[in-house]
This record gives structure tokens, sequence and C-alpha cells, in this order.
């Protein structure tokens, strides 16, 4: 007599950052795919639509508050079992000169898209290790491959992200674990620039910088005037990374940036660097 076999479980993903921005889009497409999703953020009240979807639970979590960390964890464990996917979205970007801020901001913007990412995944690897199964995917940016004006700080820390992503993926192999990088560039849909400017009107920049900025300002409206992607398609290629079975390390997820990809890897350091000299000189 044949049994009816047992139907397998679903997935479960934790995300970062899930109250906006592509942390929303990717918990609601995660969702609709049949996962399971933790979507954590440091207020859960603003994530009470997500909550009422069947299989989303939404936690508090700040990556920069190792217990709610752990709490988040142990929750979504508790629901749904098992965690399969961890998404490090959570972050976000000082717009200024670097002169303009003080030490305490260029602490923070490393503690969250640094340490941050650091203290979550090091919370969650001890469960996935003793599955010898998961997969770990930090959201970079087009800022972790080249450098710009004006997010110098922004720029270090998904650099950091970067290289932190690369050295943890040959560690993790070993024990079944897969680490994958999603670098977008601007996009048109989300909350990202809004915390930006709040940021960038509180910095305090010598007035010598004046001319320079106001040049570097109209070569990034130039930039934002050519996004075409919305974060739905940046959470399409997280799921893609989370998904696919490949061991590929880096993600593309967004087209506008890639001529500046492309130079930054496939060109010469001294073309390179004489076409961005040459793009914010002023």
């Amino acid at each position: 007599m044949s049994q009816t076999p047992h139907p397998r479980p679903a997935s479960t993903v934790l995300i970062t950052g899930a109250s906006t921005g592509f942390g929303l889009s990717t918990a609601r497409l995660f969702a609709q795919r049949g996962w399971n999703v933790v979507a954590s953020m440091r207020n859960p009240a603003v994530g009470a639509a997500l909550a009422e979807l069947p299989n989303v639970l939404v936690v508090r979590l700040d990556v920069q508050d190792e217990a709610s960390i752990e709490e988040a964890i142990a929750a979504g464990i508790a629901r749904f079992g098992h965690i399969d996917a961890l998404v490090n979205n959570a972050g976000f970007g000082l717009f200024g000169v670097f002169e303009g801020f003080s030490r305490e901001k260029v602490q923070q913007q490393f503690d969250v898209n640094v340490f941050g990412v650091m203290n979550v995944t090091r919370a969650v690897l001890p469960h996935m290790r003793a599955r010898r199964a998961g997969t770990v995917i930090n959201v970079s940016s087009g800022a972790g491959v080249f450098g710009l004006p004006m997010i110098s700080l922004y720029t270090a820390s998904k650099f950091a992200l970067e290289g932190f992503s690369e050295s943890l993926s040959y560690e993790l192999r070993s024990q079944g674990i897969a680490v994958k990088i999603v670098e977008p560039g601007g996009v048109v849909t989300t909350g990202f620039g809004d915390r930006s400017a709040v940021e960038a009107s509180e910095a305090q920049a010598p007035s010598d910088y004046d001319g320079f900025v106001a040049g570097s300002m109209e070569v990034f409206a130039g930039l934002r005037s050519a996004r075409l992607a919305t974060s739905d398609d940046v959470a399409q290629v997280i799921f893609g990374a989370a998904t696919d079975g490949t061991d590929r390390l880096r993600y593309l997820a967004t087209e506008d940036i890639a001529p500046l990809v492309r130079a930054r890897r496939e060109t010469s350091e001294e073309a390179y660097m004489a076409m961005m000299r040459a793009t914010f000189a002023r």
C-alpha cells in the first residue's frame, strides 16, 4: 500500500529592514512565492499590513541591538521551525563631503551598514551550521564597487561589506552555507533617499567645498534621471540569488550602474580614474 508523501515544509527567510524599500518588496515577494517570512524592523507597528499575511511574522530587530537580534531569530525559529535564508538589507547612507560629518555620524554609518550585518549574521550562523545549510544575502550597492564623491562614508561601509562577504563566503562554504552579494544602484521607489536627505541637511561642510558640492549635485541629478528600476525589481534579484542553487557570489541588480561597474572592473586604472575625475572636475 503506497503512502502519501508528506509535503515539504516551506522555506523561511529572515529579512532586516523590511519596513520600506528593498526590504518591504523582498518580504512581499518571498511571501507570494510561498516562503515563510520573518520580516524584521526597528518599529514593528509600521509592518501592520505585512503582519496580516498568514506566512509572515513581523518582529522587532534593530541591528545595533544584539538582544533584539537574538529575540527576533528565536521568534522566527519558534514560529516556522528553521531559517533557510538571511537577507541583510537594513542600512542607510550619509550624503555630503567627509569633513561635514562628526565622528559619531561616521561610527553610526558603520554600526548599521557593517557591524549590524555582522551582528545579525553571527547570531544566525549557529542555526545554519547545525543544519549544514543556508544562504546569507548581503545587500550592497554600486557604491560597494566604485567610489563616488559626497558618499565617501556610505561607500566605505559598502566596500567593507563586499570584502567581508567575499571572505566569509570561503569560510561558510565549508559548512554548506552560501553567501551572496546583491548590488543595486539608484531606484525610483524607496525611502532610502529620504533619510539620506535628512542626514545631508545636518552635515556642516566647510564653505571651501561649495563649488564642488554644487557641481557634484548636478552630476547626481543626471544619475537620478536615469533611474528606471524599482525596489520590486531589486527584490526579484534577491529572490533569484536565494533560489538559483548556484555558488555565484555577486549579482548586479539594476542596469543604471552597469556602465560604471564595467568601467571599474574591466578597464585600466588610468582610464577609469581619468573618466571619473573628468566627470567630477569642478
